[in-house]
């Protein structure tokens, strides 16, 4: 049979794909440095040898020395020289790959021009500690704001900076309801009094305070629905205010009552009931009568909290899981699946539950009861609440008779999985690289055992991603290499 390569259609995904090719000979990675309708990607190869670092940066093309700026495997010696590029873009995507960099780097980079270069290493947690607190005085508010919201655990005096700084959006970062990282900053006490009094950090400071029922009225009352969605979960709201925020317009306020453990249960069934029986989104997306600006906020914020309600695991139901294990509410049975001191008929019971999310949960909190055939079943009818590229089978690995049996699966989503197996027999590879689902034949693309005629038919798949996967295949010959090189005009 030929092996004979034919035209790509996506011929440039083609040459990127190349590019990160491991097998890539050092000769045509060079001429990759000539290629200027990709993004640089071969900048990014951790082989590159001095040489080749100083012809990129000698060739000055900014797609090229960008990635060649963001490569963690650049040597230090580089990085200084990049430091001094002109262009702040570079500079930069410096601070971006310096992971490990020395002390000079980030000094030489801290009082730079740039904004960009400056909230980069605001956001950097390899950055020297002493010199990151020298950007709590940055004159840019925007760079204190990133600091705020990126270092969590700054020392007390450049916390203190921050939430006592004149710009509000510094405060805001400082004092918030969400961070950029865990684990999450207490305030220093002496400045509580201060923040509960300023609406830009009010929200920020109701978990953090000590609550008395003038307090919590006070606060039930406030316009901000982050301030009640806060109080809504503070473990001493008088029962009285819980009850008045049960009734919130806010569906993202009554959740938090929701998840109380003190909630009577009637009320918590009714609000459970109105956050799921809640207008799809998709129905009033198309529905021009009703996408006012305060409607769509509204419906936006009360899908939001359904998906929140998916979500919600409840630590006080882990901590004392057996009476909630048949609960009516999924996120209670995920919660209680959470705990490792549930009995084994329990665990079987929830490794069988209705709800995809419940059976996960549970999976990865009994591994030693997941069988094979459990951890097929648990994959197969895996529906994550949101987009993820994660699935069961990533942390339950199916064996090799399982995994060649599901290169002929009817669903495409399990066939995917097939290639998994490295010795999977090449009449199975070579199936799936004929797959009619492009998820499959990306899978596939990679495999060792793809033969070199199936592989280059890959190369000129409809799909993009099948194409760019099929070019960092080792396995392709050195040949079909230089001819996608020479299709390119390299």
């Amino acid at each position: 049979m030929s092996d004979a390569m034919p035209v790509p259609v996506h011929l440039d995904k083609v040459v990127e794909g190349l590019a990160g090719n491991p097998a890539l000979p050092p000769e045509l990675v060079r001429r990759l440095f000539a290629y200027r309708r990709g993004i640089g990607s071969v900048a990014k190869r951790p082989d590159l040898t001095d040489d080749m670092i100083a012809e990129i940066i000698a060739v000055d093309d900014r797609r090229l020395t960008h990635s060649l700026a963001l490569n963690p495997s650049l040597p230090h010696a580089f990085r200084m020289r990049l430091a001094e590029h002109p262009d702040a873009g570079m500079r930069a995507a410096l601070v971006v790959g310096a992971d490990g960099a020395p002390r000079e780097l980030f000094e030489q980079l801290l009082c730079d021009p740039d904004v960009r270069v400056r909230e980069h290493l605001a956001e950097g947690d390899h950055v020297p500690a002493d010199l990151r607190a020298r950007l709590a005085a940055d004159p840019e508010p925007k760079i204190r704001a990133t600091l705020a919201q990126w270092w969590t655990q700054a020392p007390e005096p450049v916390r203190r900076l921050l939430l006592t700084d004149p710009e509000d959006a510094v405060r805001a970062g400082a004092c918030a309801t969400y961070y950029r990282r865990l684990p999450h900053p207490v305030p220093p006490a002496d400045l509580l009094p201060a923040l509960l009094a300023d609406p830009i950090t009010r929200a920020g400071a109701v978990r953090h305070c000590t609550m008395d029922a003038e307090t919590a009225r006070w606060l039930a009352d406030d316009p901000d629905e982050g301030v009640r969605q806060e109080l809504a979960a503070h473990p001493a709201l008088p029962p009285s205010v819980r009850d008045v925020l049960a009734e919130d317009p806010s569906l993202r306020v009554t959740l938090r009552i929701f998840a109380r453990q003190d909630t009577p249960e009637p009320t918590r069934a009714a609000i459970h009931a109105q956050i799921s029986s809640d207008v799809p989104l998709v129905d009033w997306l198309n529905d021009p009568q009703i996408l006012d600006d305060d409607t769509l906020e509204r419906q936006l914020m009360n899908k939001l909290a359904s998906l929140e309600l998916s979500a919600l695991r409840l630590p006080w139901v882990t901590a004392d899981p057996l009476p909630y294990v048949d609960s009516p509410y999924a996120c209670f049975r995920a919660s209680a699946a959470l705990s490792g001191r549930l009995p084994a008929p329990v665990v079987t019971r929830l490794l069988n539950d209705e709800e995809s999310g419940v059976r996960t949960t549970m999976a990865l909190h009994a591994r030693e009861r997941v069988d094979p055939a459990t951890a097929e079943r648990i994959d197969r009818s895996c529906r994550p609440e949101k987009k993820t590229r994660w699935r069961p089978a990533d942390d339950f690995p199916l064996p090799a008779d399982v995994l060649r049996r599901l290169a002929t699966d009817p669903d495409p989503r399990m066939r995917q999985l097939a290639p998994r197996d490295l010795d999977l027999p090449v009449a199975l590879v070579r199936r799936l690289a004929r797959d009619p689902e492009q998820m499959v034949r990306r899978a596939v693309a990679t495999h060792p055992r793809l033969p070199t005629h199936d592989l280059t038919q890959l190369l000129a798949d409809s799909s993009e991603s099948v194409a760019t996967a099929a070019a960092c295949n080792s396995g392709l010959p050195p040949r079909h290499m230089h001819q996608i090189l020479a299709l390119a005009g390299l």
